[in-house]
């Protein structure tokens, strides 16, 4: 079991598509490929629609927008253009960009996020399973103790040597371990597969315990309390403007119906009426799109204060509320979380402020933080990490390739297997394979219940065992009570162990 987990950690590194293969540089004006190792810092390289960014650099020319949702979080694509930094990893999203590499490959943003979670994951405690521990002490231990009752009580006894041969066997077979040693594996598996039939796949028995012990969960918002699909929620109209919401959104659908961008797509969508007939039409990449309603110039884009906005004559008249809409189960799920004992739910995201107090208002999360890098969740999960109570356990939900380091790094990273990424997945100590939050308190509760199941057995076969073992050595004990200390406590321990297949 702990070869196959550390074998789906280290093979994250395989798995990671987000790094670019190659890339094309312009080298004596002609376009070169090489390998994204054999960049150099300065190196001029071209960047086309649909290509991830290989390494970090400034644009010299050309503008777009980027998807920087599998680094930041950031769920709206980030316009670009002459002089923006852009991180490697990004994914050009219309146009061709000119940049020049700020760095090798090993200096950029992915090398480091694939080097974080190398670290966190070498960082991460393992849990030592007890009952091999146990069974390694007590065997030896207790066939020297038999051994000593059969050779020892002869010489200092008037009872014969046969006496006393026989309750060193008995003492021997009541002493075998193998209730614990089976029973207790079986009620982890049996958690497991019970868990398993459930969508959630847990990637070994210890981390099952550290699920058990969980006090503490911090979600990461964009694809895991989120749907990852841009919903319009409104739009703030300027005092004393002479349009109303419905002509504003009319006129802006109707431009962005002639846009491939995903946050047109919203616009369309939300918009039920009739759209208009735009002339002159004009998609500047990275900025927005504008056209003429007969002669009213409209623009929908990027105003001066970097917000969507829809413009009339070169008038900002409306502020757009363009959001990635949540699970409908998500409040729920963060309700039944803390009714199953979380004490402290958290929201890490790099997207922007203003989204995720929205985000975290709605499903009723009280701390969250905004705006973050990966290493900024690395470093407020080391924070929160050090200020959970004793003998707790802390959850991270991710789903995403920025997530892959704070997976890691928490004592039990939770990854959503449908949407989540390669990285996240092989990254997490669990998945849940539906993308249903639900799944989580679901999760923990089974657990619990597998640990209940774990100690009961523990108690009961050593207390039983303990019991024989005493009467057997001072000769009250039958063989046949020694064959029930031993066969029967296993057979009822691993009956015991079964109830843990059972779905909550």
């Amino acid at each position: 079991q702990s070869i196959a987990v550390y074998r789906s950690k280290r093979s994250i590194t395989a798995l990671i598509d987000l790094k670019a293969v190659t890339a094309t540089v312009i080298r004596g004006g002609e376009y070169v490929t090489i390998a994204v190792e054999e960049l150099q810092k300065g190196d001029l390289f071209v960047v086309r629609s649909g290509e991830k960014v290989p390494v970090d650099g400034v644009i010299k020319e050309g503008a777009s927008f980027l998807d920087v949702s599998a680094l930041t979080g950031e769920s709206l694509p980030v316009t670009v253009e002459a002089g923006s930094k852009i991180l490697s990893g990004s994914i050009n999203g219309s146009g061709v960009l000119q940049v020049e590499a700020d760095g090798t490959y090993e200096e950029s943003t992915v090398a480091l996020i694939l080097k974080m979670v190398e670290e966190s994951t070498s960082r991460k405690t393992e849990s030592e399973r007890f009952i091999t521990r146990f069974a390694k002490v007590y065997t030896p231990i207790v066939v020297l103790l038999a051994i000593l009752i059969a050779l020892l009580p002869p010489l200092f006894t008037p009872l014969s040597f046969s006496v006393w041969l026989y309750r060193a066997l008995v003492f021997l077979v009541i002493s075998c371990p193998c209730a614990l040693v089976v029973s207790v594996p079986l009620s982890f598996f049996a958690g497991i597969g019970s868990l398993a039939r459930m969508g959630v796949l847990v990637k070994g028995s210890n981390f099952l315990q550290l699920l058990s012990e969980t006090k503490g969960v911090v979600f990461d918002k964009t694809g895991t309390l989120t749907e990852g699909k841009f919903t319009y929620r409104g739009m703030e109209i300027r005092e004393g403007s002479p349009y109303s919401e419905e002509e504003l959104l009319q006129m802006a659908a109707s431009l962005e119906q002639n846009s491939t961008h995903p946050i047109g797509k919203a616009l369309v969508e939300a918009y039920k009426g009739s759209l208009l007939e735009a002339t002159n039409l004009n998609e500047r990449a990275g900025k927005g799109i504008e056209g003429y309603f007969d002669q009213l110039f409209v623009e929908v884009g990027l105003s001066s204060t970097q917000e969507l906005s829809v413009s009339v004559d070169g008038v900002v008249e409306a502020t757009l509320l363009v959001v990635d809409s949540l699970k409908e189960e998500a409040r729920e799920a963060i309700a039944e979380l803390r009714e199953v004992g979380v004490e402290r739910v958290v929201l890490l995201s790099g997207d922007s402020e203003a989204a995720v107090a929205q985000a975290a208002q709605e499903v009723g999360i009280e701390e969250y933080y905004s705006r973050l890098l990966p290493q900024d969740k690395v470093a407020h999960i080391e924070r929160l990490l050090s200020e959970k109570p004793k003998n707790s356990s802390l959850l991270f939900v991710g789903d995403g390739i920025n997530d892959a380091p704070v997976l890691a790094r928490s004592d039990i990273g939770v990854s959503m297997g449908q949407l989540g990424s390669d990285a996240a997945i092989e990254a997490s100590d669990v998945v849940i394979m539906e993308d249903q939050l639900k799944r989580l308190p679901q999760a923990i509760k089974s657990s619990r219940r597998t640990l209940r199941i774990v100690r009961q057995n523990i108690i009961f076969a050593l207390a039983v065992k303990i019991i024989i073992l005493i009467l057997g050595a001072l000769g009250w004990a039958t063989m046949w009570m020694a064959v029930f200390g031993d066969t029967g406590v296993a057979l009822l321990a691993i009956l015991n162990a079964l109830r843990a297949l059972k779905r909550l």
